[in-house]
């Protein structure tokens, strides 16, 4: 009879717990900062470490596992103040994807116990996204490095900041927990001075000049971002600063204050200057990639608070405009 006592409470923690694993109910409330966003956008941005894609939350709509107010809605309902978002997510919603070490090289301009700062090449993305799990920074530094932080997760490991793939350039990865909490404080704080090279459409009229304009999600595609309305959108700053004019075409430097998805690209576009090789906002013809480069950063030691500044080379193609 004892051993039933002891044994049955135990048995029945365990069932809740594989239950509480198998399925997951979550229940978020809209606020007046998320006013007219479409759902599923919503609902990614809210769970970023549960919804992967916008895919996923298409797949929850068809099998109605996603409503509003207790009532089923379209992915492109936009969501007003006060609405109740349900969503009923399984395990067997994921994919059995593990990011896997890969032996990619790595350009480690600096590190010490605390942090590395790598010299990304052009078109290596920073961490897998869904449907593409390997070849990325992530699956390089998992091989090359026994510790890295995981606050942003097991999918991005020791990742404080991020650069487009088609970026090339400087970037910090941290190895401890406090090192990447008190960068990314820096980062928020916005400290933490980055100075990116670039080639841009046409002659730029005035030597220096700042662009500010808040940049927001664009109406039609998730994986472009659109300068903004007066009043939406989230503020962004760019100090630029002509280095030399050359037929056709612009060298510029360029100084983010603000750490906006597709800053530069936009900021510059938006100034009626395209960065040269740009798909997304330019024209892709116009330059062998795109050319954008992060040369320098400059930021305080997250352990010891020392100042440092970190540049890297500038790629060879670049080299003749600078």
């Amino acid at each position: 009879m004892f051993v039933w006592r002891w044994l049955l409470p135990r048995l029945w923690s365990t069932v809740c717990w594989v239950k509480n694993k198998i399925m997951s109910n979550y229940q978020l409330t809209v606020t007046e900062a998320d006013k007219d966003i479409r759902v599923d956008i919503f609902v990614t941005r809210a769970l970023p470490n549960v919804i992967p894609s916008r895919m996923f939350v298409k797949r929850l709509f068809d099998e109605g596992r996603l409503q509003v107010n207790g009532k089923a809605v379209k992915a492109h309902y936009k969501v007003q103040p006060a609405d109740t978002v349900d969503l009923d997510v399984k395990v067997e919603d994921y994919p059995d994807e593990r990011i896997k070490p890969e032996d990619l090289l790595l350009d480690i301009v600096y590190e010490d116990d605390s942090l590395i700062v790598l010299n990304k090449g052009v078109g290596l993305a920073v961490h897998p996204a869904a449907g593409h799990y390997g070849g990325t920074l992530v699956n390089a530094l998992i091989f090359h490095f026994k510790t890295l932080s995981d606050l942003n997760g097991i999918k991005r490991p020791g990742i404080v900041h991020r650069l487009d793939k088609e970026t090339s350039g400087v970037l910090l990865v941290a190895k401890s927990n406090m090192a990447h909490a008190r960068l990314a404080k820096q980062f928020e704080n916005h400290t933490i001075e980055k100075k990116y090279v670039a080639l841009v459409e046409g002659d730029i009229q005035f030597d220096e000049g700042v662009i500010e304009a808040p940049i927001g999600e664009h109406p039609r595609y998730h994986d472009l971002r659109s300068i903004a309305k007066e009043g939406e959108g989230k503020p962004a700053t760019t100090y630029y600063k002509v280095v030399k004019r050359h037929k056709g075409c612009t060298s510029v430097a360029l100084f983010p204050t603000t750490g906006r998805t597709h800053q530069l690209r936009l900021h510059m576009r938006h100034l009626r200057h395209a960065i040269l090789g740009d798909e997304k906002y330019g024209h892709k013809e116009s330059f062998s990639r795109l050319a954008l480069h992060a040369q320098s950063i400059f930021f305080d030691h997250p352990i010891d608070k020392l100042p440092m500044e970190v540049s890297v080379p500038l790629p060879p193609e670049f080299v003749p405009y600078f």
